[in-house]
């Protein structure tokens, strides 16, 4: 709405409630380092179980997107039963499960069951009473290893197996000039001068029948 003749102004919010209505993020700083502080001593009190939990590689949704992958909710039924875990004791181990995903492709299958193997391989499950080990349990040399500081463990999942993208890694990319074997250098000159050849094939004999007879004349 434009202001016309000596008309008041409309909607006039040039003088503020500062003490009510004005809020200014002072603060921020102050709460990075609180919010840090609290990182560490949640890690603290977690370790040696790490922070996070193991997440499956899924495909972003939309045709835009599904190019990219990302981490899922959770792993499906049919890739932990693949993997050998069962699924109310996945959740026990730092295993994040979603009931309601489905597997509509071989790749995501396999690719998420990998991930479950390499995670079962690194996994170091503690007996729940001391001396009463069972069966998957890790042995007393590993948590003696573990205590000790002997043992290397990651306090993040996620940095330790990280997400791949096989299919971009095996698509065909462009090659740079370097990599191409030695005859097949500069292939569009190459096609350009076969065309051009071609084309002036007729040509060419015309002025080459030519200049054979001129020559004949002069003789």
């Amino acid at each position: 709405m434009t202001i016309r003749h000596n008309q008041k102004l409309v909607q006039n919010k040039f003088r503020k409630d500062w003490q009510r209505r004005v809020r200014c993020h002072f603060d921020q700083p102050g709460k990075k380092v609180r919010r840090r502080k609290h990182r560490l001593e949640r890690a603290a009190g977690l370790a040696p179980r790490p922070v996070d939990k193991l997440r499956p590689v899924v495909r972003c949704p939309t045709i835009k997107y599904n190019r990219k992958i990302r981490a899922g909710r959770g792993f499906t039924l049919a890739e932990l039963k693949e993997a050998g875990i069962p699924r109310k004791f996945a959740p026990t181990i730092g295993i994040s499960v979603d009931y309601r995903r489905a597997n509509l492709s071989m790749e995501s299958l396999t690719a998420n069951v990998a991930r479950l193997k390499a995670y079962k391989e690194r996994l170091i499950v503690f007996p729940r009473r001391n001396g009463q080990h069972k069966k998957g349990d890790a042995s007393a040399e590993e948590v003696k290893g573990v205590h000790n500081k002997s043992t290397d463990t990651s306090r993040n999942v996620s940095g330790l197996i990280t997400m791949v993208d096989k299919a971009l890694a095996e698509a065909i990319r462009e090659i740079d000039k370097s990599d191409m074997p030695e005859g097949e250098k500069e292939a569009y000159k190459k096609l350009q001068k076969a065309r051009s050849d071609a084309r002036l094939v007729g040509i060419r004999e015309k002025k080459a029948k030519a200049e054979a007879e001129a020559a004949e004349a002069k003789k």
